[in-house]
């Protein structure tokens, strides 16, 4: 008896051992054979400014392409801080180096190819308001917009409350030729609750989700493989801003009363 259970014990041990676990990042309907990886995050539990280890400023008031209104500022805490465990973006109407707003635009140091990347955050209202959690090729620096690429996790304007976009930009598609692959999705809270807003992005192809909801796929075979089309095989880092008017968040004005306007940030987390 006590060989026939030795036996038995050996012989679900090897099953065991030859299934693969049944594991899924989270808000996926991907299974994988292994677990996913917590590879970086932010919690914003520290009060003050913003993790230098971590985050860097974009700073000045070109219009950033965009004719925006603001100016990024840096270590600046009225338009960037940590405050109740949240990360607050702030925009703020006032004089400052030439420009009627202020705001901040940060950057993470890391960067990353491939994985899931998700931010839980809430929205600010107004008209004017053009809040983005998004994403930028290391090789812009060098090959420039939009060779470089550009995937937006979340963008929102005041002007059309509650409407998320999900989009990315390439050479061969991007908002400057009207070719810009993307989809939009209706949260009627947006502004009043915490979301969470991710990508999971792999070789192949890039999900879009909110709440871990699957709303929109962009795929290199439908795109095309060429640098110009998918030039998404490259690490790419990560930019939390608030821009104030511009081409898209200014199209319907701007709202002078509003202000100041905020984007809270409760977490930022990288799975591979």
């Amino acid at each position: 008896m006590k060989i026939l259970l030795i036996m038995k014990v050996l012989a679900l041990a090897i099953l065991l051992a030859c299934k693969a676990p049944d594991l899924t990042i989270p808000g996926s309907t991907t299974t994988l054979s292994t677990a996913p990886k917590l590879i970086w995050s932010d919690e914003f539990t520290k009060s003050g400014l913003p993790d230098s280890t971590k985050w860097v400023y974009e700073v000045g008031g070109n219009g950033w392409g965009n004719n925006e209104l603001e100016y990024y500022t840096a270590r600046r805490p009225e338009n960037a801080r940590i405050e109740n465990g949240k990360l607050i973006i702030e925009a703020r109407k006032e004089a400052y180096e030439g420009k009627n707003y202020t705001s901040a635009r940060l950057l993470t140091k890391a960067r990353w190819e491939h994985g899931r990347i998700e931010a839980l955050a809430k929205l600010p209202s107004g008209r004017g308001t053009w809040p983005a959690i998004w994403m930028l090729g290391e090789k812009v620096a060098t090959a420039g917009w939009p060779l470089g690429g550009e995937i937006d996790i979340m963008e929102h304007v005041g002007f059309d409350e509650g409407v998320v976009h999900g989009t990315v930009h390439t050479e061969a598609y991007n908002h400057v030729k009207g070719t810009q692959k993307g989809q939009q999705v209706t949260i009627k809270d947006a502004t009043s609750a915490f979301h969470l807003y991710a990508i999971e992005w792999t070789a192949d192809k890039i999900d879009f989700f909110v709440d871990n909801q699957k709303y929109y796929t962009v795929e290199k075979s439908v795109l095309g493989s060429e640098v110009a089309q998918w030039p998404f095989e490259q690490p790419f880092y990560l930019i939390l801003n608030m821009a104030v008017g511009g081409n898209w968040g200014g199209q319907k004005g701007v709202d002078e009363t509003i202000w100041p306007r905020r984007m809270e940030v409760d977490y930022v987390r990288v799975y591979q």
